[in-house]
């Protein structure tokens, strides 16, 4: 059984989407949610469907704590879904290849320290882009700078407001976050 952690740090609607799409899975299960946000919604989403979590703060993201409780799950996948912290470079040498996530615009464009959420969308926007999109890429040691694994495109010219821009992305994201991890843990599928 191929085994995902999800990282998040707010409302969850992708973990929620992935823990969705591998319930009934019979080589993939998700064994746990991380959060630094005591009350981010995703917590409920775990505790809904059984699944274990931890709440974790900067110092024992950095400190080797949240490493050793990965290392206790033994994933073959970390996911972050809308988690908003810069994962520590001894976590990432642990898992070469093992942490990915999804970035809501075609990185390089719009990525980076600072851009996440709505505020990808509201800059999409003011700079009048025709399209936008999703990027599921690798983790490392930089903001949004791993090697990228898919990426797709949404047109979004009829878009007026940075909402319905985040509609048409969470539709790309529940759409194709979970295909791409059962194809990365499950190659010959």
């Amino acid at each position: 059984m191929k085994k995902i952690l999800l990282f998040a740090s707010g409302t969850g609607s992708n973990v929620e989407n992935i823990i969705q799409h591998f319930k009934n899975h019979h080589d993939i299960i998700v064994v746990g949610v991380y959060t630094n946000n005591p009350n981010a919604k995703v917590l409920d989403i775990a505790k809904n469907h059984n699944i274990p979590t931890l709440i974790f703060n900067r110092e024992q993201l950095r400190d080797g704590f949240v490493l050793y409780k990965i290392a206790e799950l033994k994933p073959d996948l970390i996911v972050l879904a809308g988690f908003l912290w810069k994962m520590p470079e001894a976590i990432v040498k642990a898992y070469p290849n093992k942490i990915i996530n999804i970035h809501p615009a075609l990185l390089p464009k719009y990525g980076g320290k600072g851009m996440y959420g709505i505020k990808v969308h509201q800059t999409v926007l003011e700079n009048k882009e025709k399209e936008t999109g999703i990027t599921i890429h690798y983790v490392n040691e930089h903001y949004d700078e791993g090697e990228f694994i898919f990426q797709e495109k949404v047109n979004i010219e009829e878009c007026a407001s940075a909402d319905e821009i985040a509609n048409k992305i969470h539709e790309l994201e529940h759409k194709h976050f979970p295909q791409i991890i059962e194809k990365l843990l499950i190659p010959n599928l």
